[in-house]
Protein backbone atom coordinates (compact mmCIF):
# COMPACT_ATOMS: atom_id res chain seq x y z
CA UNK A 1 0.00 0.00 0.00
CA UNK A 2 1.63 3.01 -1.10
CA UNK A 3 1.12 6.71 0.47
CA UNK A 4 -1.68 8.17 -1.50
CA UNK A 5 -3.75 4.55 -0.66
CA UNK A 6 -2.87 4.85 2.95
CA UNK A 7 -3.86 8.77 3.00
CA UNK A 8 -7.05 7.65 1.06
CA UNK A 9 -7.90 5.16 3.56
CA UNK A 10 -7.43 7.04 6.43
CA UNK A 11 -9.54 9.78 5.22
CA UNK A 12 -12.68 7.40 4.90
CA UNK A 13 -12.40 6.33 8.63
CA UNK A 14 -12.57 9.68 9.84
CA UNK A 15 -15.28 10.32 7.59
CA UNK A 16 -17.34 7.56 8.68
CA UNK A 17 -16.67 8.48 12.64
CA UNK A 18 -17.92 11.70 11.89
CA UNK A 19 -20.90 10.35 10.34
CA UNK A 20 -21.15 8.01 13.90
CA UNK A 21 -21.02 11.22 15.77
CA UNK A 22 -23.87 12.85 14.10
CA UNK A 23 -25.75 9.84 14.44
CA UNK A 24 -25.40 9.98 18.22
CA UNK A 25 -26.59 13.63 18.07
CA UNK A 26 -29.59 12.88 16.51
CA UNK A 27 -30.61 9.55 18.65
CA UNK A 28 -29.72 11.85 21.23
CA UNK A 29 -32.04 14.60 20.56
CA UNK A 30 -34.80 11.85 19.85
CA UNK A 31 -34.78 10.61 23.57
CA UNK A 32 -35.45 14.80 24.50
CA UNK A 33 -31.83 14.96 25.97
CA UNK A 34 -30.55 18.26 23.47
CA UNK A 35 -33.19 21.44 22.71
CA UNK A 36 -33.34 23.33 19.44
CA UNK A 37 -32.15 26.45 19.44
CA UNK A 38 -34.78 28.96 17.35
CA UNK A 39 -32.55 31.28 15.84
CA UNK A 40 -30.38 29.74 14.00
CA UNK A 41 -31.74 25.85 13.26
CA UNK A 42 -28.45 24.51 15.10
CA UNK A 43 -28.86 21.94 18.18
CA UNK A 44 -27.25 22.72 21.85
CA UNK A 45 -27.14 21.11 24.96
CA UNK A 46 -28.33 22.31 28.35
CA UNK A 47 -25.79 22.60 30.98
CA UNK A 48 -28.10 20.77 33.19
CA UNK A 49 -29.89 17.35 31.37
CA UNK A 50 -33.04 16.21 32.76
CA UNK A 51 -33.50 13.59 34.75
CA UNK A 52 -34.48 10.96 32.36
CA UNK A 53 -35.45 8.60 35.58
CA UNK A 54 -38.51 10.87 36.45
CA UNK A 55 -40.60 10.12 33.69
CA UNK A 56 -42.95 7.65 34.42
CA UNK A 57 -42.32 4.38 32.54
CA UNK A 58 -46.37 3.56 32.88
CA UNK A 59 -46.99 6.98 30.36
CA UNK A 60 -43.24 6.77 28.03
CA UNK A 61 -44.52 5.12 24.93
CA UNK A 62 -41.52 5.13 21.86
CA UNK A 63 -43.07 2.44 19.82
CA UNK A 64 -43.42 4.08 16.30
CA UNK A 65 -46.87 3.96 14.05
CA UNK A 66 -48.55 1.28 16.55
CA UNK A 67 -51.64 -0.91 15.42
CA UNK A 68 -53.22 0.33 18.84
CA UNK A 69 -51.66 2.96 20.79
CA UNK A 70 -54.56 3.76 22.92
CA UNK A 71 -54.72 -0.32 23.77
CA UNK A 72 -50.70 -0.40 24.51
CA UNK A 73 -51.08 2.74 26.39
CA UNK A 74 -53.86 1.12 28.79
CA UNK A 75 -51.98 -2.33 29.03
CA UNK A 76 -48.93 0.13 30.16
CA UNK A 77 -51.16 1.36 32.87
CA UNK A 78 -50.77 -1.53 34.71
CA UNK A 79 -47.63 -2.39 35.18
CA UNK A 80 -43.69 -0.09 35.07
CA UNK A 81 -42.63 -3.03 32.60
CA UNK A 82 -40.51 -1.97 29.91
CA UNK A 83 -43.21 -2.03 27.24
CA UNK A 84 -43.67 -0.09 24.02
CA UNK A 85 -39.60 0.73 23.69
CA UNK A 86 -39.72 0.66 20.30
CA UNK A 87 -36.20 -0.15 18.11
CA UNK A 88 -34.24 1.14 15.75
CA UNK A 89 -33.29 -1.46 13.24
CA UNK A 90 -32.14 -3.94 15.37
CA UNK A 91 -31.36 -1.92 18.54
CA UNK A 92 -33.07 -0.26 21.59
CA UNK A 93 -33.66 3.19 21.42
CA UNK A 94 -30.95 5.93 22.85
CA UNK A 95 -34.21 6.86 25.31
CA UNK A 96 -34.54 2.89 26.73
CA UNK A 97 -30.93 2.55 26.95
CA UNK A 98 -30.02 5.32 28.79
CA UNK A 99 -33.27 5.03 31.17
CA UNK A 100 -32.22 1.29 31.71
CA UNK A 101 -28.43 2.41 32.33
CA UNK A 102 -29.53 5.21 34.65
CA UNK A 103 -31.74 2.69 36.89
CA UNK A 104 -28.93 0.06 36.92
CA UNK A 105 -27.16 2.65 38.38
CA UNK A 106 -29.37 3.72 41.38
CA UNK A 107 -29.76 -0.04 42.03
CA UNK A 108 -26.30 -0.27 42.44
CA UNK A 109 -26.08 2.92 44.66
CA UNK A 110 -28.80 1.53 46.53
CA UNK A 111 -26.47 -1.31 47.60
CA UNK A 112 -23.22 -0.19 47.99
CA UNK A 113 -23.92 3.31 49.66
CA UNK A 114 -25.24 3.76 53.74
CA UNK A 115 -27.56 5.07 55.47
CA UNK A 116 -27.09 8.81 56.24
CA UNK A 117 -25.58 8.74 59.24
CA UNK A 118 -27.54 11.55 60.42
CA UNK A 119 -30.78 9.90 59.62
CA UNK A 120 -31.38 7.25 62.73
CA UNK A 121 -29.98 10.55 65.17
CA UNK A 122 -32.70 12.81 63.42
CA UNK A 123 -35.16 9.82 64.70
CA UNK A 124 -33.70 9.19 67.75
CA UNK A 125 -33.35 5.67 67.28
CA UNK A 126 -30.76 3.32 69.17
CA UNK A 127 -27.50 2.85 66.57
CA UNK A 128 -26.08 -0.65 66.50
CA UNK A 129 -24.17 -3.08 63.94
CA UNK A 130 -24.23 -6.28 62.91
CA UNK A 131 -20.67 -8.27 63.44
CA UNK A 132 -20.18 -7.05 60.13
CA UNK A 133 -17.50 -4.72 59.94
CA UNK A 134 -17.60 -3.56 56.29
CA UNK A 135 -19.97 -3.33 53.12
CA UNK A 136 -17.99 -6.00 51.22
CA UNK A 137 -18.13 -8.42 54.21
CA UNK A 138 -21.76 -7.65 54.59
CA UNK A 139 -22.37 -8.54 50.99
CA UNK A 140 -19.93 -12.10 50.65
CA UNK A 141 -21.14 -13.15 54.33
CA UNK A 142 -25.22 -12.99 55.05
CA UNK A 143 -24.31 -14.80 58.28
CA UNK A 144 -22.43 -11.83 59.38
CA UNK A 145 -25.73 -9.63 59.24
CA UNK A 146 -27.81 -11.92 61.48
CA UNK A 147 -25.69 -11.57 64.61
CA UNK A 148 -24.44 -9.44 67.06
CA UNK A 149 -21.64 -8.84 69.03
CA UNK A 150 -21.40 -9.36 72.63
CA UNK A 151 -21.27 -6.23 73.35
CA UNK A 152 -23.50 -4.88 70.79
CA UNK A 153 -25.93 -7.28 72.59
CA UNK A 154 -25.17 -5.92 76.00
CA UNK A 155 -25.99 -2.24 74.36
CA UNK A 156 -29.59 -3.48 73.16
CA UNK A 157 -30.54 -5.22 76.44
CA UNK A 158 -29.40 -2.16 78.79
CA UNK A 159 -30.84 0.72 76.73
CA UNK A 160 -34.50 -0.63 75.65
CA UNK A 161 -37.81 -1.16 77.24
CA UNK A 162 -37.51 -4.88 78.28
CA UNK A 163 -40.29 -6.61 77.49
CA UNK A 164 -42.49 -4.77 75.07
CA UNK A 165 -45.72 -6.02 73.27
CA UNK A 166 -43.88 -4.70 70.52
CA UNK A 167 -40.39 -3.90 69.55
CA UNK A 168 -39.54 -2.23 66.34
CA UNK A 169 -36.23 -2.28 64.62
CA UNK A 170 -34.99 -0.48 61.33
CA UNK A 171 -32.11 -2.36 59.19
CA UNK A 172 -30.29 -0.79 56.08
CA UNK A 173 -30.83 -4.41 54.27
CA UNK A 174 -29.60 -4.51 50.92
CA UNK A 175 -31.51 -0.83 49.84
CA UNK A 176 -30.20 2.46 51.87
CA UNK A 177 -32.01 4.69 49.72
CA UNK A 178 -35.03 2.91 51.20
CA UNK A 179 -35.04 3.51 54.11
CA UNK A 180 -33.96 7.16 53.17
CA UNK A 181 -36.69 7.46 51.41
CA UNK A 182 -39.62 5.65 53.92
CA UNK A 183 -39.03 5.34 57.25
CA UNK A 184 -39.54 9.17 58.15
CA UNK A 185 -42.91 8.77 56.98
CA UNK A 186 -43.88 5.02 58.15
CA UNK A 187 -42.53 4.42 61.89
CA UNK A 188 -44.99 7.97 62.48
CA UNK A 189 -48.24 6.41 60.68
CA UNK A 190 -47.26 3.17 62.51
CA UNK A 191 -47.45 4.96 65.94
CA UNK A 192 -50.55 6.63 64.90
CA UNK A 193 -52.22 3.51 63.61
CA UNK A 194 -51.18 1.91 66.98
CA UNK A 195 -53.15 4.26 69.06
CA UNK A 196 -56.29 2.92 67.57
CA UNK A 197 -55.27 -0.87 69.31
CA UNK A 198 -54.18 0.93 72.81
CA UNK A 199 -50.89 -0.16 71.93
CA UNK A 200 -47.53 2.22 71.51
CA UNK A 201 -43.60 2.09 71.18
CA UNK A 202 -41.13 5.17 72.05
CA UNK A 203 -39.09 6.51 69.10
CA UNK A 204 -36.31 6.18 71.48
CA UNK A 205 -36.33 2.49 71.56
CA UNK A 206 -36.70 1.72 67.55
CA UNK A 207 -33.40 0.00 67.28
CA UNK A 208 -31.20 0.72 63.65
CA UNK A 209 -29.08 -2.18 62.78
CA UNK A 210 -26.08 -1.15 60.13
CA UNK A 211 -25.57 -4.13 57.90
CA UNK A 212 -28.46 -5.96 58.51
CA UNK A 213 -30.19 -9.06 57.46
CA UNK A 214 -33.91 -10.21 58.03
CA UNK A 215 -31.79 -12.81 60.95
CA UNK A 216 -31.04 -10.15 63.23
CA UNK A 217 -34.73 -9.66 64.37
CA UNK A 218 -34.55 -13.13 65.97
CA UNK A 219 -31.64 -12.40 68.11
CA UNK A 220 -33.62 -9.08 69.10
CA UNK A 221 -36.50 -11.10 69.97
CA UNK A 222 -34.91 -13.11 72.30
CA UNK A 223 -32.36 -9.69 74.21
CA UNK A 224 -35.47 -7.58 74.16
CA UNK A 225 -38.06 -10.29 75.56
CA UNK A 226 -40.90 -8.86 72.64
CA UNK A 227 -44.09 -10.31 72.17
CA UNK A 228 -43.91 -9.28 68.07
CA UNK A 229 -40.59 -8.11 66.87
CA UNK A 230 -41.20 -5.98 63.29
CA UNK A 231 -38.32 -5.10 61.12
CA UNK A 232 -38.33 -2.45 58.10
CA UNK A 233 -35.63 -3.43 56.31
CA UNK A 234 -34.43 -2.55 52.48
CA UNK A 235 -35.03 -4.88 50.01
CA UNK A 236 -32.53 -5.65 46.84
CA UNK A 237 -33.32 -3.01 44.39
CA UNK A 238 -34.36 -3.62 40.88
CA UNK A 239 -35.14 -1.92 37.94
CA UNK A 240 -38.23 -0.58 38.70
CA UNK A 241 -36.91 1.13 42.21
CA UNK A 242 -34.39 0.96 44.31
CA UNK A 243 -36.64 2.68 46.98
CA UNK A 244 -38.18 -0.83 48.08
CA UNK A 245 -38.46 -1.35 51.46
CA UNK A 246 -40.57 -4.44 53.87
CA UNK A 247 -41.39 -5.23 57.45
CA UNK A 248 -40.92 -8.08 58.58
CA UNK A 249 -42.70 -9.23 61.27
CA UNK A 250 -42.88 -11.86 63.64
CA UNK A 251 -44.35 -12.89 67.00
CA UNK A 252 -41.73 -14.03 69.50
CA UNK A 253 -38.51 -14.75 67.20
CA UNK A 254 -35.86 -16.61 68.04
CA UNK A 255 -32.22 -17.79 66.74
CA UNK A 256 -33.03 -20.49 63.74
CA UNK A 257 -37.25 -20.20 64.25
CA UNK A 258 -38.60 -21.07 60.66
CA UNK A 259 -39.13 -18.57 57.88
CA UNK A 260 -42.70 -19.48 57.56
CA UNK A 261 -43.04 -17.34 61.56
CA UNK A 262 -42.65 -14.38 59.55
CA UNK A 263 -45.51 -12.35 58.02
CA UNK A 264 -44.17 -10.31 55.36
CA UNK A 265 -45.64 -6.55 53.97
CA UNK A 266 -43.35 -5.46 51.00
CA UNK A 267 -42.88 -3.11 47.82
CA UNK A 268 -43.66 -0.34 50.09
CA UNK A 269 -42.50 2.68 48.10
CA UNK A 270 -44.33 5.59 46.14
CA UNK A 271 -45.15 3.36 43.15
CA UNK A 272 -46.34 0.63 44.87
CA UNK A 273 -47.26 0.81 48.87
CA UNK A 274 -46.73 4.08 50.09
CA UNK A 275 -45.37 4.50 53.67
CA UNK A 276 -48.16 5.98 55.49
CA UNK A 277 -50.78 3.32 53.87
CA UNK A 278 -48.37 0.45 54.44
CA UNK A 279 -47.92 2.19 58.06
CA UNK A 280 -51.78 1.50 58.97
CA UNK A 281 -51.92 -1.63 57.79
CA UNK A 282 -48.66 -3.03 59.84
CA UNK A 283 -50.46 -1.78 62.79
CA UNK A 284 -53.03 -4.11 62.13
CA UNK A 285 -51.01 -7.15 61.60
CA UNK A 286 -48.95 -5.78 64.76
CA UNK A 287 -52.59 -6.15 66.94
CA UNK A 288 -53.55 -9.35 65.44
CA UNK A 289 -49.98 -10.57 66.34
CA UNK A 290 -50.45 -9.38 70.25
CA UNK A 291 -54.09 -10.55 70.52
CA UNK A 292 -53.58 -14.48 68.87
CA UNK A 293 -49.90 -14.54 69.78
CA UNK A 294 -48.88 -15.61 66.00
CA UNK A 295 -47.21 -14.91 63.32
CA UNK A 296 -46.71 -16.17 59.76
CA UNK A 297 -48.34 -19.27 58.59
CA UNK A 298 -49.65 -19.53 61.99
CA UNK A 299 -51.69 -16.04 61.95
CA UNK A 300 -53.00 -16.57 58.30
CA UNK A 301 -54.02 -20.23 59.96
CA UNK A 302 -56.18 -18.25 62.82
CA UNK A 303 -57.37 -15.59 60.74
CA UNK A 304 -58.83 -18.26 57.96
CA UNK A 305 -60.43 -20.22 60.86
CA UNK A 306 -62.47 -16.89 61.98
CA UNK A 307 -60.29 -16.41 64.97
Amino acid sequence: MDEKDLKSMIENILADMTEDKKSDTTAIADANLVKSDPTNGSTVTDDVLEDITKIDLKKQFLQDNPHDRNGYLKIKSFTPARLGMGRVGTRYKTASVLRFRADHAAAQDAVFSDVDPQLPKDMGFLETQTTCTSKDEFLTRPDYGRKFSDETADKIKQSVTPNPKIQMVVGDGLSSAAIEANVKEIIPAIQQGLKVYGLSFETKDVIFVKYARVGAEDQIGELTGADVVCMLVGERPGLVTANSMSAYIAYKPTIGMPEANRTVVSNIHDGGLPAVEAGAYIAELLDKMVRLKKSGIDLKTAENAGA
